[in-house]
């Protein structure tokens, strides 16, 4: 079948599955996407215990940097839907990747004048280049290729999302955190000169990691715009709606997929936001020593994804979900209730187990969708709004539990009781309801 893309290309494109390696670079190169926006996501597990130092927050407060991120993947994921139906998926990434690299770039004014709503808006804009990114990436890597491969294709992309988890706490650790500081006590004592030396100099340690990355991102929106993408459209099926935003939800599935991620995304955005806390509070670790272990645990998501990628090859991926929500939930309880340098490994097994959930409630979700698979995508990134309320709750539970970052957990264990539901039940495809 000839298919013409929105650039006027024309080229053949099987649309039920593609053969051999014509698909092998256009992986590779949304596959780098994937590392990205894993970068940035990342990055915020680092900014959250930086910023609450450099500007003075409370934990509540602190969680706003999750808010801004996450709040903009509700607010873009309808736009962003309708982006790639009106300009297609390679012109939508590099307009997704112009955004995220404007975001970086706030950093710079934000970092000089140390104004933390100045931080939060860059973030938002980060966040709606990353919502144009995700929508577009996310279903193009599922259709890349055989309907069947789909979950392995997608967690295969989403194993070097992983990479980035393990990358940036290491590269925020050496860069952003000091590992210096101080108590009330000793900053009310500072005189006020040196106090606002001390407070800008630990804002201004973020202008140089996000210049590079804002400068990475426009040199890769240069090359998806050099290079060929073949224009894909999404695998039949034989289950269909009539085509529309919330007409789409008849499918019982998508619906159980959009709620599953909601409690995915919070539950693992409050599990890294509070990891340097609660290494530095349950286990004792410095600044900066908590922050290696992030990047142990972000080596530990990897891995799983790598590993989890490799048992989908023998085992059903909602069978495989299912075996690791109920890990995630023991795991979780150790967390909450064990002490010491324990809390720390549980945490490290739960990033292990978590790993596949994303990109195997996204391309559950997106089964049977037919021509509906970009409004699927918008509402399933849309449900990555969990990572803006959740932490926040969270952040708020633990200042009324006087600062016992631990009692906060119960949330994301909560999370991943909901998951397993969607990996027992919720994910069966059903005819839409009339």
């Amino acid at each position: 079948m000839q298919v013409t893309n929105q650039t006027g290309d024309q080229h053949e494109v099987p649309t039920e599955g593609g053969k051999g390696n014509q698909y092998l670079l256009p992986f590779i190169l949304i596959t780098s996407l994937f590392f990205l926006w894993g970068m940035a996501h990342n990055l915020d597990s680092i900014l959250i215990p930086h910023l609450k130092k450099a500007c003075e927050l409370n934990n509540s407060q602190s969680t706003l940097i999750d808010t801004s991120v996450f709040f903009a993947y509700f607010i873009m994921a309808i736009p962003a839907g309708m982006l790639i139906k009106r300009f297609g998926y390679k012109n939508s990434i590099i307009i997704g990747l112009l955004v995220f690299a404007c975001g970086a770039f706030l950093f710079v004014p934000a970092a000089n004048t140390r104004t933390y709503e100045l931080f939060l808006l860059a973030l938002f804009v980060i966040g709606c280049g990353l919502t144009i990114l995700e929508t577009s990436a996310n279903p193009y890597a599922a259709i890349l290729g055989p309907a069947e491969s789909s979950s392995k294709r997608l967690n295969l992309a989403a194993s070097f999302n992983g990479l980035a988890a393990m990358v940036a706490p290491i590269v925020g650790s050496l860069f952003i955190l000091s590992g210096t500081n101080h108590t009330p006590e000793q900053m009310a004592a500072m005189p006020e000169a040196t106090k606002a030396a001390y407070l800008l100099g630990e804002a201004s340690a973020v202008k140089l990691p996000y210049i590079i990355l804002g400068s990475v991102l426009v040199l890769v929106a240069i090359l998806f715009y050099f290079m060929h993408l073949p224009s894909m459209k999404p695998q039949h099926s034989e289950v269909e709606v009539k085509p529309g935003f919330f007409s789409v939800l008849k499918f019982s599935h998508l619906s159980w997929a959009v709620v599953a991620q909601f409690f995915y995304v919070g539950a693992q955005v409050c599990i890294t936001s509070f990891f340097i806390r609660i290494a530095q509070q349950g286990a004792g670790l410095d600044e900066k020593t908590a922050g290696y272990y992030l990047g142990i645990y972000g080596f530990l998501f990897m891995a799983g994804r790598f590993i989890g990628t490799f048992f989908l090859k023998f085992v059903k991926d909602y069978v495989l979900l299912s075996i690791y929500c109920v890990a995630s939930i023991l795991l979780c309880l150790v967390a909450i209730y064990g002490s010491g340098i324990v809390v720390i490994y549980a945490l490290g097994g739960i990033g292990f187990f978590m790993s596949i959930m994303f990109p195997t409630i996204f391309s559950l979700g997106l089964v049977g969708l037919k021509s509906n698979t970009e409004t699927g995508s918008s509402w399933l990134v849309m449900s990555i709004v969990g990572g803006a309320i959740l932490p926040y709750g969270m952040g708020t539970l633990i200042d009324m539990k006087h600062d016992d970052i631990q009692a906060g957990y119960i949330i994301p264990l909560v999370c991943f009781v909901i998951i397993l539901y969607f990996g027992i039940f919720g994910h069966k495809v059903k005819n839409s309801i009339s």
